[in-house]
């Protein structure tokens, strides 16, 4: 626990102290955030702020891990653990970072060309596909230290469901579409300030919250496993789940310290297809992927709002939402932009504790 608590600790104070660095450094490059000309016309005052602020926190929760694996070198049962850098830390931190790198370029080209365009479609579903599948691979083919590879060939809720076996190929395909359609449900809710940030934070501390339980639960722990009666995780590394997570959602706090309204900084796709790839990877190496979309219930309504828009209209010519994705519809309808957010936030957050009282209940029916 400590050294989790050591990596949040670091993350926020890291990304709080780093971002007005960062804020300075991209208004110097004139890395202004382009404006969509028909959007809704109150963002057009945004215009000119610093977006690419996913950097900060990506960085802050890269060194946040190392703090956090120094404070493990001393924990007394660190035995059970392997202390250094892990396969699980290589395609969570590589998802971060790697899945950011796409969301980077394409930030890069929005500010180069001086519009909102950026990336074209394709190449950034490219990027995500190819991201999904290494990292996936990784995930399923690399060889284990506890006899559990980071990801898992069945599907899983709130764990492992033994009969619906895919394989590796299928398994590793899954987790691609995981990982296009988290990085993609992120990136559509980064429409206003601190509103992606706040949802992820939610998302990440319940990640860290469920890693955290398998760790005190573990299979692979002697000192748990010797009682016959007791239900069990079989995953790897989850002690380094939760410290990742943990460091994620504190690095958020501390940039939504900035980020929030009136916004100084935007996370732009460097942050939103970041955090997407963090949030699928966490989904994958806690074996509870089928409870994704419950615990990034906001992300998936907001997609899903996207998608309807679309079907609509190419259908029958005629929109449902005055705007997409949602949260702009309800700015149009004369929504302030705080309340928007902080209504949001309370749907993530119903979301988020609809899902870990599945993932709770499911322990203690199996305990009874």
């Amino acid at each position: 626990m400590r050294a989790v608590i050591v990596a949040i600790g670091v993350a926020f104070l890291v990304s709080l102290f780093i971002t007005p660095v960062a804020i300075k450094v991209f208004t110097r490059l004139k890395a202004g955030q382009p404006i969509r000309s028909d959007g809704p016309q109150m963002h057009l005052g945004k215009k000119g702020t610093p977006t690419m602020g996913g950097v900060a926190f990506i960085v802050a929760t890269v060194i946040a891990y190392v703090a956090g694996h120094l404070a493990l070198t001393t924990l007394p049962d660190q035995q059970i653990f392997q202390v250094g850098p892990t396969i699980t830390a290589l395609v969570l931190l590589g998802l971060l970072v790697f899945s950011g790198a796409v969301g980077f370029l394409d930030d890069f080209l929005k500010v180069r060309k001086r519009n909102s365009l950026g990336l074209n479609k394709r190449g950034k579903l490219i990027g995500q596909m190819l991201v999904g599948a290494v990292f996936g691979v990784i995930a399923l083919y690399f060889p284990s230290t506890n006899g559990e590879t980071v990801g898992s060939t069945t599907l899983s809720f709130v764990r492992d469901i033994d009969f619906l076996d895919v394989g590796k190929v299928a398994s590793v395909i899954i987790f691609i579409f995981v990982v296009m359609a988290a990085t993609n449900g992120v990136n559509l809710t980064d429409g206003l300030d601190g509103l992606a940030t706040g949802a992820s934070v939610m998302v990440l501390g319940a990640y860290a919250f469920i890693a955290f339980w398998q760790y005190r639960h573990w299979c692979a722990d002697p000192n748990y496993v010797t009682r016959e009666d007791i239900y069990c995780y079989a995953v790897r590394d989850p002690l380094e789940i939760a410290l990742i997570a943990g460091a994620a959602a504190g690095a958020c706090v501390g940039f939504l310290w900035w980020n929030t309204s009136p916004a100084r900084i935007f996370m732009g796709d460097t942050g939103a297809l970041g955090l997407g790839g963090l949030i699928a990877g966490m989904a994958m190496s806690t074996r509870t992927v089928l409870l994704l979309p419950i615990i990034g219930g906001l992300f998936v309504i907001i997609t899903m709002s996207v998608v309807i828009q679309i079907i609509s209209f190419r259908t029958t010519g005629k929109r449902v939402f005055r705007m997409s994705p949602l949260q702009h519809h309800f700015e149009l309808a004369g929504w302030s932009e705080v309340n928007i957010v902080v209504r949001f936030w309370i749907i993530a957050g119903i979301g988020v504790a609809i899902a870990l009282g599945l993932f709770y209940s499911d322990f203690l029916t199996a305990m009874g």
